[in-house]
């Protein structure tokens, strides 16, 4: 490259990377006159070259339109990433902030970026990775992306979740159609480059608030890196993330880092090494934080907070201790009270918070005066929630039987909802988690000894939930419980795989067919005598990964019906995540003998099974659905079954 060239190039390049960012140079150029056309333009394309390379290395079109279509509409990303280690909180911080921006009356969105190969989370399983969180579109995604959900009160999509797996797919597709034109593809740019359009188409994509079907486009979107910056598979990530906030500027763009301050020695002392070293990593990979999130069981110390300050080159104000509380609610009012609202406010110059005669830098401010949010009606309404978790009028034991307990995070969504239906019913809830397994004297690992121990446990509880799963394992533990809860007339809630169990029992015990089952786990029964579970006809046998029927069905309740009575509408809309239904053949024998099916879908057959329920003359709560209500409990909006199964065991319980 000839001298005179590469000088005139530095200062644009120098441009593009200061603090201000491309983003907000763009309008002060054309005031200027500095172009006479869109700076990002095919005819400035040279002007624009980042990358160091001919014209072919520019940005492509598409990511050009996204970044200014972002700038342009001054939308703000905000990036969580964690260091030390994985697990420190990044999903709850990511979902704190984002309750502090919807009382500023902002319109929030999120995006989980899991650095894995898998497409999705559908075929992981959950001892390993948790639950599956399911989406109204189907998408089966990351459980943090339950946590946004019931956080910031909207319905996400299948894009809100991107994978190493997925943004690769994605990128070979396009190669395989031409669309690279014979280019040697490449980690960066191309991989980068879709990894920053998949943002950016995100970030815009409108979303519904929790229960409305109007969809709005977004002002903020929260960005979490899964994983632990320095983590070989989240490098092509870091990258993207450098280059975005390059692109859309400094103004529009910032960087919250978790990070832990473990307690050692004796006397106790709060380390903040592996806070330094972090922050330090993440330099060395192109990235500054804004803001810290101090992980640890006691409030951050001042000597602790200013030691950081110091080694990091963070303001101390910046620095937010992030320690245990007593309940998770309090997360994002522990955030508020050191400020964290007005300092965000100042450093994305949210409007109508920012002051822009204000010329201090986004950590001087010290209180809330910025944006006030304390006052707003959710912070209220947030408070009051967080207090009454704290302060219930009694308690309630609920039986949790299933496959998974060794994993708690394996019914995370459950958990959750059964505590917003506890708190709804002012009543602290105390899980019993139940091996299904070993309620099965006939498994081959059940002693006798953990087999008696299950079952004390189990009668000791108010009321019992069978959760969904998959594989026969604990299957017969599951259907000896649900036998125990009709017999003994405690509250029960069977989901998915436990409505199928709950059917599979009342055929064995009360129609006299013993060799009931599934076939799902048996592919030798007499048809339609023995198969009270079966295959469904549009299902897939060969592919394992978003085969199943997946996503928000509708569902007709019965009038005079338990569910009923507790959703207060005759059409309800529930995600499902299923291969497997009730066989329509014993459905009428099975409602002779008292188990309803008082919901059913919704497209004129009427012949999938929904929920089914016993008479509340026979039985208090004996409720079950083919769907999984736990993915739209949310904390200001308890699920209608669970609350009602929390209501039964109360009713019980004072009995």
């Amino acid at each position: 490259m000839k001298l005179s060239l590469l000088f005139g190039l530095f200062p644009i390049l120098t441009f593009a990377h200061t603090n201000n960012g491309f983003g907000q140079n763009l309008s002060l150029l054309k005031s200027k006159g500095k172009f006479s056309e869109n700076f990002l333009s095919k005819s400035s394309s040279q002007a624009l070259n980042t990358r160091g390379g001919e014209k072919a290395d520019v940005i492509p079109d598409s990511l050009r339109e996204l970044v200014e279509e972002t700038v342009a509409s001054n939308r703000k990303i905000i990036v969580v990433t964690g260091g030390v280690l994985s697990g420190i909180g990044k999903g709850v911080t990511a979902s704190s902030i984002g309750v502090l921006l919807r009382a500023m009356g902002l319109r929030v969105t999120a995006l989980k970026i899991d650095p894995y190969l898998n497409v999705d989370a559908g075929t992981m399983s959950p001892f390993e990775h948790g639950e599956v969180f399911v989406l109204d579109d189907g998408g089966e995604t990351d459980l943090d992306l339950g946590n946004y959900e019931r956080f910031l009160s909207v319905s996400l999509t299948k894009e809100s979740n991107l994978s190493t797996g997925k943004i690769y797919q994605s990128v070979i597709d396009r190669e395989r159609m031409g669309d690279y034109l014979g280019k040697t593809v490449q980690v960066v740019p191309h991989i980068s480059d879709a990894i920053q359009e998949w943002i950016l188409r995100v970030a815009k994509a409108p979303v519904a608030r929790f229960g409305s079907s109007t969809k709005e486009i977004p002002e903020v979107c929260i960005v979490e890196l899964g994983g632990t910056l320095g983590d070989i598979e989240s490098m092509p990530f870091v990258e993207a993330l450098r280059q975005l906030q390059v692109l859309v500027g400094y103004k529009n763009m910032c960087f919250v880092h978790v990070s832990l301050v473990p307690v050692l020695g004796s006397p106790p002392e709060q380390k903040t090494k592996p806070t330094q070293h972090s922050v330090a990593q993440m330099r060395q990979l192109g990235l500054t934080p804004d803001f810290i999130a101090c992980r640890g069981k006691l409030p951050l110390e001042a000597s602790a907070k200013k030691k950081i300050a110091m080694f990091s080159s963070i303001p101390k104000n910046a620095i937010i201790s992030i320690h245990d509380v007593s309940n998770i609610y309090r997360v994002p009012l522990m955030m508020m009270s050191q400020n964290f609202p007005s300092m965000l406010a100042h450093r994305l110059r949210l409007e109508p918070y920012y002051k822009k005669s204000v010329s201090q830098k986004f950590s001087a401010y010290e209180n809330n005066e910025i944006t006030g949010i304390e006052k707003s009606k959710l912070i209220k309404e947030w408070t009051e929630l967080a207090d009454s978790v704290d302060s219930p009028e009694g308690e309630c034991t609920i039986a949790m039987v299933g496959k998974y307990v060794d994993q708690g995070d394996a019914y995370l969504s459950v958990v959750k909802a059964l505590t917003h239906s506890a708190i709804a019913t002012k009543q602290r809830l105390k899980i019993e988690w139940i091996v299904a397994s070993d309620l099965d004297i006939n498994d081959e690992n059940t002693s006798q000894e953990t087999f008696d121990n299950a079952w004390n446990r189990l009668k000791n509880c108010d009321g019992i939930v069978v959760p969904g799963g998959f594989g026969m394992r604990g299957f017969e533990g599951k259907v000896e419980a649900i036998k125990y809860a009709r017999e003994s007339k405690t509250p029960f809630l069977g989901i998915c795989l436990g409505m199928q169990a709950s059917v599979v029992e009342y055929c064995r015990n009360v129609l006299n067919r013993p060799n009931a089952h599934s076939s799902e786990f048996k592919d030798d029964l007499v048809e339609d005598v023995e198969d009270a579970i079966i295959f469904m006809p549009e299902g897939d046998r060969e592919r394992m990964g978003g085969t199943m029927r997946l996503g928000l069905r509708e569902t007709i309740l019965r009038k005079g019906s338990i569910a009923r009575k507790f959703y207060g509408h005759e059409k309800v809309n529930e995600r499902h995540r299923h291969r497997y239904e009730v066989n329509p053949a014993f459905v009428t024998d099975l409602e002779a003998a008292g188990l309803h099916f008082v919901g059913r879908n919704a497209d004129n057959s009427g012949e999938r099974m929904e929920i089914v329920e016993l008479e509340e003359s026979s039985h208090p709560y004996f409720v079950a659905s083919q769907f999984h209500p736990e993915f739209t409990s949310r904390p200001e909006k308890p699920n209608p079954l669970f609350f009602g199964l929390l209501e039964a065991s109360k009713a019980a319980k004072s009995e």
